[in-house]
């Protein structure tokens, strides 16, 4: 456990530091990043075992960091840790490379464990309630922005809505179910 070195890349750095912390207190090596450049540079000095990316890097995505992180050393295992989950973000996580996709909040021990817990369970095992009207809505937006790269103009256009309502929406905060 003590050859566990961590990256934590997120642009809000109180969390940075509470979880930094906390995985110091655990024996394990922690270095911290803000943004995707920052995250480049201490990967190759520093060489993590893991990373903990979170999905909004400031204007940027943590999801395409990913793929250069595991271009550096391919046995780097990553975790996207998000606020605003969908499920289009967790699948393009997964193909980029992660071992896993956590949404906040999360304590220290989740994450731990979902660097360990990399088992995919078939979907057909899981027993989840139909999502709402709302909630589906949020999950087509996100796929279809995800589609343009992240353009809201572009993905306004495809959705047959005005940009600022597009962006209204964004704004909010996705519905549990």
């Amino acid at each position: 456990m003590a050859d566990r070195r961590f990256l934590i890349v997120d642009d809000d750095t109180t969390f940075c530091e509470i979880l930094g912390r906390a995985l110091a207190r655990r024996g394990h090596d922690v270095k911290m990043a803000h943004n995707a450049e920052q995250a480049l540079k201490c990967v190759v000095k520093f060489r993590p075992t893991h990373v903990v990316v979170d999905l909004k890097l400031g204007d940027d995505s943590g999801l395409r960091l990913i793929r250069p992180l595991l271009d550096v050393n391919k046995e780097i295992k990553v975790v996207v840790l998000t606020g605003y989950g969908s499920i289009s973000t967790a699948v393009q996580a997964i193909k980029e490379g992660a071992v896993n996709y956590l949404a906040k909040p999360t304590d220290v021990d989740g994450i731990l464990s979902a660097f360990d817990n990399t088992e995919i369970v078939p979907l057909m095992q899981t027993e989840t309630p139909g999502m709402s009207l709302k909630r589906m809505e949020w999950e087509h937006i996100q796929r279809i922005l995800d589609e343009h790269d992240g353009n809201i103009s572009a993905t306004a256009r495809s959705l047959g809505m005005h940009r600022r309502t597009l962006q209204r929406k964004l704004q909010k905060r996705p519905v549990k179910q």
